[in-house]
């Protein structure tokens, strides 16, 4: 308890001021080669021709991998949980995002790494491109992804995530508004200081060493042995200080394919991705495009919520499932709502795959449920807190998913935020607690859904 309340330097902070932090790149091997990607130009093509022969016979190229190297080329960020995989380490027949990796090169220099990427012969057909979810589910959208234009292996092979609580329709019949909103955040880069990068070292007894930035180093254990086939114990991995992730270094970039080429050449290699490479083609926060419909009583309390979701997962799935799943359980905020009919798409497009940033999933619907607990609010010519306060999530309270809330802590958190810019709430209001409904807070639409804590 000494830490609690006490100035406490960070461990790393001396560190980090005195720039003597030790990073992936501060990492030096006598006798690395640098690695370079040849990647898509185009969003979308067949791919007609590969030639890795010219940069093979360059002098001082050690290593070229294409995806015929690849003992399993095809995995899937979430295949360790059965979910299927769909995206290439390295192209084989298509290409789906500009930028996405066909070949990686292994050579002396840098420059000759680039050079040899420039002498691969690449043929493309190009193919028409999807870049708007809104438009993925029209009949002459052109078909992108081997599985459709939407995932498809949600629970009981469902092809969207799904929830329906209550009875919907009575709650748009009973209501005396309806407040309807559409919120589109979009594409963010996380733009860490640091660029992927990765040092992986063959050892004398064939294991390999691979200095990772990623942000979990057990998972991409996980998946560098998947894809090279290999037990675990085949592979040291070793992190140390991510100069900045925010969930972009979780994506297993470049450790895999630095493996195959330290493989194959029988040396230690070095890749350290450009600034323009790490804003063409690393992962990004996903586009969202949200629907909401509230049904609303004239005095503020939210009897249902219908909502779509399209979730632009890019041109692969990687972790979208999962984020689309923490975005449903959280999609009516932190307030009760008891009526709901969510349905909710991941959808590929040609853009880069997206992936996790800062509280994947739950901080678009965040944004959406706030913006439009406002609108509700202005729509009504309610105070927009004591319209938060009203509709707040309380113990007894069931989420979307039908758990019991024990500890929401709604009701404090927004009253401290109106007492700290000065917003003047009425005393019921002020002297409300997140306790069991009861009174005026416990309305005839509100008791069916209530459940037991102490149970949970």
């Amino acid at each position: 308890m000494k830490a609690v309340g006490a100035r406490l330097p960070r461990y790393d902070g001396i560190g980090h001021v005195t720039g003597r932090t030790v990073y992936v790149d501060d990492i030096r091997i006598p006798g690395s080669l640098w690695v370079k990607a040849l990647r898509s130009p185009s969003h979308h093509a067949k791919i007609v021709k590969l030639d890795t022969g010219p940069a093979e016979a360059m002098k001082g190229v050690h290593a070229v991998v294409t995806h015929k190297d690849v003992p399993l080329n095809v995995y899937g960020h979430l295949s360790a949980l059965g979910i299927p995989g769909d995206e290439p380490l390295l192209a084989e027949d298509v290409v789906r995002y500009q930028g996405q990796p066909i070949a990686v090169v292994a050579a002396e220099t840098e420059e000759l790494a680039s050079a040899a990427v420039e002498a691969i012969v690449l043929e493309l057909d190009e193919q028409p491109a999807l870049f708007d979810v809104r438009k993925a589910f029209d009949a002459d959208a052109p078909q992108i992804h081997q599985w459709g234009n939407w995932y498809p292996h949600f629970e009981a092979e469902m092809d969207r995530r799904q929830i329906r609580k209550g009875d919907i329709d009575a709650a748009f019949d009973q209501a005396d508004t309806i407040v309807q909103g559409v919120y589109r955040p979009a594409a963010i880069e996380h733009v860490p200081l640091e660029t992927q990068v990765c040092q992986v070292v063959p050892e004398p007894g064939g294991r390999l060493t691979i200095y990772s930035c990623t942000q979990a180093l057990y998972f991409s254990m996980g998946v560098v042995s998947a894809h090279l086939q290999q037990p675990l114990n085949k592979f040291k991995f070793v992190g140390g200080t991510v100069g900045g992730g925010f969930g972009g270094k979780v994506d297993t970039a470049t450790e895999t394919m630095c493996s195959l080429l330290a493989l194959k050449s029988g040396k230690p290699v070095h890749w350290r991705w450009t600034r323009e490479e790490e804003f063409l083609c690393s992962s990004t926060r996903a586009p969202w495009h949200m629907e909401i419909a509230d049904a609303v009583t004239k005095d503020g309390w939210i009897l249902g919520r219908k909502m779509l979701t399209l979730h632009d997962s890019g041109a692969y799935a990687r972790f979208s499932p999962y984020g689309l799943t923490k975005h449903s359980f959280h999609h009516t905020g932190a307030y009760t709502i008891p009526n709901l009919h969510f349905d909710g798409y991941v959808v590929f497009t040609n853009r880069v795959p997206t992936t996790a940033m800062r509280g994947f999933g739950v901080t678009s619907v965040s944004f959406a449920t706030e913006t439009h607990m406002s609108r509700i609010a202005e729509v009504l010519g309610i105070d927009p807190f004591e319209l938060r306060l009203k509709n707040a999530n309380r113990i007894g309270d069931t989420s979307p998913n039908g758990i019991t809330y024990t500890d929401p802590s709604t009701v404090p958190t927004i009253q401290a935020i109106a007492e700290s810019i000065g917003h003047e709430l009425s005393a019921d209001y002020r002297a409300m607690t997140p306790g069991k409904r009861e009174g005026d807070l416990l309305p005839e639409h509100l008791v069916g859904q209530l459940g037991n804590p102490e149970a949970h």
